[in-house]
């Protein structure tokens, strides 16, 4: 049997041990894979020095300079695809292939970020003087706490970092303690590139103790959280103190809109996908879907026999599944719990609706709930499993209302043939995103970012990038 691994923080280009630790677990069998350190206060305080000791050199590097550390680390990536896919598969339940796409994609990402180092933009402003310039210029913020959630832990570590520090700024990671291992083998690599010390740091351990240390830090200049609503609520309070720059991704309830016109093999496939995939643990998949009348008894017959046929289990264990385990015993009963609730209140079971008994981790049989209404839970509250709640519309404009009507505004998405139906939904939906026809999946050049209690700010593209950067305007008069 392997041995669990005991992993140390990496702070200022050094990895140190820990004196208290944190168990991670295998989500699929249950089984103890790693210690990772429980951070304290002075630990999240070495590595904030670290990183403030180390900005200024490193924002006085050119911007392309700074970009080669992010292509080479993309490099080494590339070269150790399917190890860190299994590290994050048994850490997460994530399916291999998945996991594969995780880390060649989060390589991608790095590659796209480090081309920005050639095309960070100021303004030249005209001005109202005739000997007067104005100059708008983008300088780093400084020292970034980056916290990162469990369901794609390692290419939210890019997503932070390689905006950061393209850009000039020094950063913090902080992992979740349920999936920190992933975090720990991406810093082992950029230990191997000879990075400046203090550029890029990692402290594990509980939001309580390490998340709290980090965000009530005068030494942070900006935090960057991916997570629930409640986190950052608590996050936006500790804060508070230091008027702290926040960029908050907080969640979703993503709507799906099936036309009478649309193409059900395309919509059941990619609604399908949203709750299967990661095991229906994706902010930006579709959570509630709204269907024309003239369909919704075809859709939910389709739906119903394609969740069914979902293949799930171990995905170590069987390289073909489809669909892995929930995270942990939590989010579990927390499924099973709103899926009772659900149909307590009149939603009509057609398929799944209870835990898989496969003997160990926390399986969720795929489920589809027809007969639902706006104000059940299960179509306004986040439900993060394999769960489709299905509710009848008679046409697009009560869809649109139904679908704004959410504390949440992250994606949504609109199946439909008609030109006309489609740019209804767009001007109509009030979310950050729209997915017409397609699955629900972000491009790095878009920007993905939400309203409401979805969040503050977003990421990915130029507009991502920025986030990283405030204005400093010059008034030259000659």
């Amino acid at each position: 049997m392997t041995q669990p691994t005991t992993y140390q923080n990496y702070i200022n280009g050094t990895f140190e041990s820990a004196r208290e630790h944190l168990e991670v677990y295998n989500p699929a069998t249950q089984a103890l894979l790693s210690r990772v350190p429980e951070s304290g206060a002075e630990d999240v305080e070495r590595a904030l020095a670290a990183a403030r000791a180390a900005q200024k050199g490193w924002a006085a590097r050119p911007a392309v300079e700074r970009a080669t550390f992010l292509h080479r680390l993309a490099d080494k990536l590339r070269d150790n695809v399917a190890r860190l896919a299994r590290v994050i598969t048994e850490e997460q339940g994530k399916v291999t292939g998945l996991a594969e796409t995780e880390v060649n994609f989060t390589a991608d990402y790095l590659d796209y970020m480090a081309e920005w180092g050639r095309r960070i933009e100021g303004e030249i402003i005209e001005s109202d003087r005739p000997d007067e310039s104005i100059f708008l210029f983008r300088k780093p913020l400084g020292v970034v706490a980056g916290i990162l959630p469990w369901n794609f832990p390692f290419f939210l570590i890019a997503r932070k970092m390689a905006p950061a520090l393209v850009t000039g700024n020094t950063i913090v990671i902080k992992p979740s303690e349920e999936t920190p291992n992933n975090c720990f083998e991406f810093a082992r690599l950029v230990d191997a590139l000879e990075l400046p010390p203090g550029v890029f740091n990692v402290v594990s351990g509980s939001g309580a103790t390490t998340g709290s240390a980090l965000t009530a830090s005068p030494d942070v200049d900006m935090i960057s959280f991916t997570g629930s609503v409640a986190t950052g609520s608590r996050i936006m309070a500790s804060a508070a103190n230091n008027i702290t720059k926040l960029n908050l991704e907080l969640g979703g309830k993503a709507p799906a809109i099936v036309m009478d016109d649309a193409d059900l093999d395309l919509a059941v496939n990619a609604i399908r996908g949203s709750r299967i995939i990661n095991s229906g643990q994706v902010c930006n998949c579709a959570e509630r879907v709204y269907v024309q009348r003239g369909v919704a008894d075809e859709f939910v017959a389709r739906m119903a026999k394609a969740m069914d046929a979902t293949r799930y289990g171990d995905p170590l264990a069987q390289p073909d599944v489809e669909m892995g385990p929930l995270i942990n015993r939590a989010g579990l009963d927390k499924v099973a719990r709103m899926v009772e609730v659900a149909q307590g209140e009149g939603a009509e079971l057609i398929t799944g609706g209870r835990i898989a008994d496969l003997g160990s981790g926390f399986h969720y049989r795929p489920t589809v709930l027809a007969g639902c209404r706006q104000e059940m839970a299960i179509m306004r509250q986040e439900i993060f499993g394999p769960v489709l709640p299905v509710q009848i519309v008679d046409d697009l404009d009560e869809a649109i209302a139904l679908a704004n009507d959410s504390e949440y505004g992250l994606t949504s998405s609109v199946y439909t043939r008609s030109l006309k139906h489609a740019m209804q939904a767009c001007r109509g939906l009030d979310f950050g995103e729209t997915y017409v026809n397609r699955e629900n999946f972000e491009a790095m050049q878009g920007f993905h970012a939400g309203v409401r209690r979805s969040g503050i700010g977003g990421a990915d593209g130029k507009h991502g990038l920025y986030e990283y950067t405030h204005s400093h305007v010059v008034y030259l008069e000659t």
